[in-house]
């Protein structure tokens, strides 16, 4: 038996309406992001957040088993809770790299979600993370989220931190 990856995670311990696997939802390679040591204007940061959002609820639409967790949740958001693991996949190896400073590109993402219908929001109560990772080399960059649906009270790191 093999370790499962970033990609091929372990069965997690919740089980929530959506199921308890976790769902990897992968942003278009090569998409223009945002990074903290960029200093940009606020309309071109603007539009790229907006390109970040609409990609990221198009990736929700393109994939079938989320569309088809999506229908059976309604009236209401496919997660009441959940955990958004944020992976950024560089163009190359080679450098030093601090996935952090791309948070304004994983929050659009996030808030694509939320325009997707996974969430009613992505405050506190509702979602926990983005925790930024750095992944596999990826031709052109990308940005991959993996959401998983916590339980009530479920703590995904295990630091006795989170609260609800």
């Amino acid at each position: 038996m093999t370790t499962p990856s970033l990609f091929e995670p372990e069965v997690p311990a919740a089980t929530t309406a959506a199921g308890p696997r976790p769902y990897v939802i992968e942003l278009p390679a090569g998409l223009d992001l945002i990074n903290a040591n960029q200093r940009m204007h606020e309309k071109a940061r603007a539009r790229l957040t907006k390109k970040i959002r609409e990609a990221a609820m198009e990736a929700v639409s393109e994939c079938p088993s989320l569309m088809d967790a999506l229908a059976a949740a309604k009236p209401g958001p496919l997660f009441q809770r959940a955990h958004i693991l944020g992976v950024l996949c560089p163009s190359t190896y080679g450098r030093r790299r601090d996935p952090a400073n791309w948070y304004g590109s994983f929050k659009a993402a996030v808030d694509g979600l939320v325009d997707a219908g996974l969430f009613d929001d992505d405050d506190h109560t509702r979602v926990v993370g983005p925790d930024m990772r750095l992944g596999k080399v990826v031709k052109g960059g990308q940005l991959v989220l993996v959401v998983r649906g916590l339980a009530p009270g479920e703590d995904p790191l295990g630091y006795g931190a989170v609260t609800r």
